[in-house]
């Protein structure tokens, strides 16, 4: 199997499998933390818009060319949209178009404004560790190439990250499964699942070339 056919499948199939995947995902919690991590190509910047709940869970990616209200508004409406919840809290950092952003896109939703480094209350630090994972895997590739197939690669990465994590609710695609396996044991578990979730995809036949 070539490297281009995995990144066809991984173009095609990423985003199906991401949104088969969040029909099983466990309940956001109700408070968000957001923030957006610069993503290069090349010389320019990209920006990667995440959140996460208190309990680690990634709720949405967004990745965008500039780093404005718009995209921000861009992102809450696309996280809204696709998980049918409204935070009761918005943590994010200082950075000054959320303000807008929230009270366009989540007016209900207390906004609080925070640091990384805090002695009390809330702080950024869930997302910003959040980050990691996501970096450490664009460092090792070769970068991406259009926003479009950044955003189809980042939701695969992001769904299979949340299958590893717990945050699918397992049990809804292999009912024996059971919490108490071992490390081998799980990641057997999680290809099974991602087996099972991948025969619910749409594979539309490839048109014969005349």
């Amino acid at each position: 199997m070539s490297n281009r056919t995995v990144l066809r499948w991984v173009q095609t199939f990423g985003p199906q499998l991401a949104a088969e995947a969040r029909k099983h995902q466990r309940p956001l919690g109700r408070s968000w933390y957001t923030d957006e991590m610069f993503v290069f190509r090349g010389k320019d910047k990209w920006y990667l818009y995440r959140a996460v709940d208190e309990h680690g869970q990634v709720v949405d990616v967004l990745l965008r060319e500039h780093r404005d209200t718009a995209s921000a508004e861009a992102f809450f409406a696309q996280a809204l949209g696709r998980s049918g919840q409204t935070p009761n809290a918005l943590i994010t950092d200082h950075h000054q178009p959320y303000i807008k952003a929230i009270q366009s896109r989540v007016p209900t939703a207390v906004h609080i404004r925070s640091g990384l480094h805090r002695l009390s209350g809330e702080t950024t630090k869930a997302i910003e560790r959040s980050h990691v994972p996501t970096r450490d895997r664009l460092r090792s590739s070769r970068g991406l190439k259009t926003l479009r197939t950044g955003q189809r690669f980042l939701e695969g990465f992001e769904c299979l990250r949340a299958l590893r994590g717990g945050h699918i609710r397992l049990t809804d695609l292999l009912p024996a499964f059971s919490g108490t396996a071992s490390q081998h044991d799980h990641v057997r578990t999680v290809a099974a699942a991602v087996l099972v979730l991948g025969m619910r995809l749409n594979r539309t036949p490839r048109t014969r070339r005349q």
